[in-house]
């Protein structure tokens, strides 16, 4: 199943509401957030049917729990509040003359600790800025999420991040594992 978070062109919505992509139109489904979904069992009522035209789509989790960013066996936290909608504006921070994106895949944990979907995500960085300092201010993520059914990237071994991300803590509906 391929899911997003969308709002129609003519209501201004920061977070936008769920919905199955079908063809060329967006089911909305009842339920406050992907996060929801998914922690109701992936399941939910059909709403509106709305045209892919006639709609914004937004970024599927918008205030994860945790961001893991991953490097092999090991990771880093990322700022959950850098979290941005593909097509939104990323600004230059302050004391960069340049920002670059690296293209990456994020998981998305489900309530039960397992991976629910996949969807891209843009890391920005200012390689001038110090640090971590330097990826700390943007998160492109989404727009589509596709479920495991419809295939698991090659990208990574979901399955040994996972349980690296998941050992001595509790994972929660939303969090982010980055590849």
């Amino acid at each position: 199943m391929k899911l997003v978070m969308f709002s129609p062109k003519d209501v201004v919505l920061e977070r936008g509401w769920p919905g199955r992509l079908d063809g060329d139109r967006v089911v909305q489904l009842a339920a406050q957030t992907l996060q929801a979904f998914f922690s109701g069992g992936g399941q939910a009522r059909e709403h509106a049917v709305y045209p892919l035209a006639d709609v914004v789509f937004r970024a599927p989790v918008l205030h994860p729990p945790s961001v893991r960013i991953f490097d092999g066996d090991d990771f880093v936290f990322s700022n959950p509040a850098a979290i941005r909608s593909p097509g939104d504006r990323v600004p230059l921070p302050k004391g960069a003359a340049e920002i670059v994106a690296v293209e990456r895949t994020a998981a998305i944990v489900d309530s039960d600790g397992r991976i629910a979907g996949f969807t891209p995500l843009a890391e920005w960085t200012a390689p001038a800025l110090p640090g971590t300092k330097s990826r700390d201010f943007a998160l492109v993520l989404g727009p589509v999420v596709t479920t495991p059914d419809e295939g698991v990237p090659a990208t990574a071994d979901w399955e040994r991040m996972l349980e690296i991300a998941a050992a001595n803590t509790t994972l929660h509906s939303g969090d982010l594992l980055v590849a």
